[in-house]
């Protein structure tokens, strides 16, 4: 079994003083695979402090100095393709796709900083005054499982790129994955002090993180209930905050759409990471007079879903990550039923021929109600739930009646209909006939899903503070 003994700070890999030991499964087998020792409080207070050590220079480097470390982070990262899509695989059963997909995202999330921070304009004339786009300090970052190197590299990016230095707080469930980005990083040659990465639990370290009067920033990827605690902690010190969190985004098929072509695509937003997505297309709206159509195609898709372990390229559904949130996945499913949705396919327990793992069976709920506990809450699996509307205002109604509003899809035959339905729907990235991937442009939420954006420039933004001076031409 691994072990899994150090955190890294101030540019060195070192013993931490915290002493919890965590044990990790393989998903897909039940089995134990790796054993971290978890960081504690003063393992965060050693981290901020290296941090903060370190912003003094960092902030005065040139744009040419921190676009050449982010073109080594982009080369270090790159190289390591194939170990980090391993690990992605092997520690929480991401699927070859997905884990592919996240370990080149990484790789170019240095890239796209390096190429923003090339045009960025740190200073700009506005009203008689002299603007600067100042770094805010040490920023704090919270990363989570489903995507944890994806994460941690794009955050680190945008806080190179604005100046700043940075403590990382990633999963305690991504242990393995936190080793090796941390040892790839490592690799690149950065100064010390840098970046720096605690693995410990979120209510140790992160809260750590939250308090500490020495971060001036903190970037979360998360629960909406853990991003709320996080912003009530933050304010006692007035940190910017920065929240990507949960959503429950609905996947709009008009009613002049090709289901045929539609169905394939609309099931995939639904199993996205097996279901373990935030901007996962768990609500599928049709138009009521095309309903028995849609949850034929919705059955025949799920159907031809592949599930099993995800060393086989051919699989696109993996386990859920934990014991945990697989017994959360089939509670809801049975809350599904008992609330009177009609089971289409799938349903409580495991496919057949798989009787270890953490495999949900592919499942869909027909006759579902928007206010059905499957129709409101994230589940973070693979479970999608139909449910008919009379007309484009009423689908617009019902996609809205969410506490969310990270993401949603619209799929549709007349795209100036599509994009007026787009156009009204409460979300933060909207679809429109087809899945994309933008790694420029904002992510983030609209209510509770969130606060600010990441990604592109506008992520960069969040990572700069204003500051103007006026008279700053003027001789006495």
């Amino acid at each position: 079994m691994k072990s899994i003994a150090t955190i890294y700070i101030d540019g060195q890999f070192v013993t931490p003083h915290g002493r919890e030991p965590l044990v990790l499964l393989d998903p897909a087998t039940e089995r134990e695979t790796t054993t971290v020792i978890l960081a504690d409080a003063v393992d965060a207070q050693r981290a901020i402090a290296a941090a903060k050590a370190a912003y003094p220079a960092v902030s005065r480097t040139t744009r040419e100095r921190r676009m050449a470390w982010l073109q080594r982070l982009h080369d270090a990262a790159a190289a390591a393709e194939r170990d980090l899509v391993d690990v992605i695989v092997a520690e929480y059963g991401g699927t070859m796709a997905m884990a592919t997909g996240t370990a080149r995202r990484a790789a170019a999330s240095f890239g796209i900083a390096r190429r923003l921070l090339a045009e960025y304009p740190f200073e700009r004339e506005v009203g008689g005054a002299r603007v600067t786009m100042v770094p805010h300090g040490v920023v704090g970052m919270i990363t989570p499982w489903n995507a944890s190197i994806g994460f941690i590299a794009s955050k680190l990016a945008m806080a190179i790129a604005a100046g700043s230095t940075s403590v990382i707080k990633p999963s305690e469930l991504s242990a393995a994955q936190t080793e090796l980005i941390t040892r790839v990083m490592h690799g690149a040659g950065l100064p010390p002090g840098l970046f720096n990465i605690v693995t410990g639990r979120g209510d140790v370290v992160g809260a750590e993180i939250t308090r500490h009067p020495d971060i001036a920033k903190i970037s979360f990827t998360g629960s909406t209930a853990v991003g709320k605690a996080i912003a009530r902690g933050a304010v006692d010190t007035m940190k910017r905050v920065t929240l990507e969190l949960g959503g429950k985004s609905p996947t709009v098929l008009l009613d002049d759409a090709d289901f045929a072509k539609a169905m394939p695509l609309a099931a995939q937003a639904a199993v996205m990471n097996s279901g373990q997505a935030c901007i996962a297309g768990s609500r599928l709206l049709v138009p009521r007079h095309r309903v028995g159509e849609a949850h034929e195609l919705a059955v025949r898709a799920f159907r031809d879903l592949v599930v099993g372990p995800t060393r086989d390229p051919r699989v696109n559904v993996g386990p859920m990550v934990t014991r945990t949130q697989y017994e959360r996945v089939q509670a809801y499913i049975r809350k599904g039923i008992e609330e009177g949705a009609t089971l289409l396919t799938g349903g409580p327990g495991r496919p057949d021929g798989l009787e270890r793992g953490y495999f949900v069976r592919p499942t869909v709920f027909g006759d579902v109600r928007n206010d059905m506990t499957i129709a409101r809450e994230e589940i973070f699996g693979p479970v999608l739930s139909i449910i008919p509307y009379r007309d484009d205002d009423d689908a617009i109604g019902i996609a809205n009646d969410t506490p969310y509003g990270l993401h949603a899809y619209v799929f549709g035959a007349d795209l100036a209909r599509a994009n007026r339905v787009a156009a009204e729907i409460q979300a933060g990235r909207v679809f429109v006939n087809g899945l994309y991937d933008a790694p420029e442009a904002p992510f983030g939420g609209f209510k509770q899903s969130g606060l600010g954006r990441e990604f592109g420039v506008f992520g960069l933004d969040t990572y700069l503070e204003p500051k103007a001076i006026m008279g700053h031409d003027k001789r006495l």
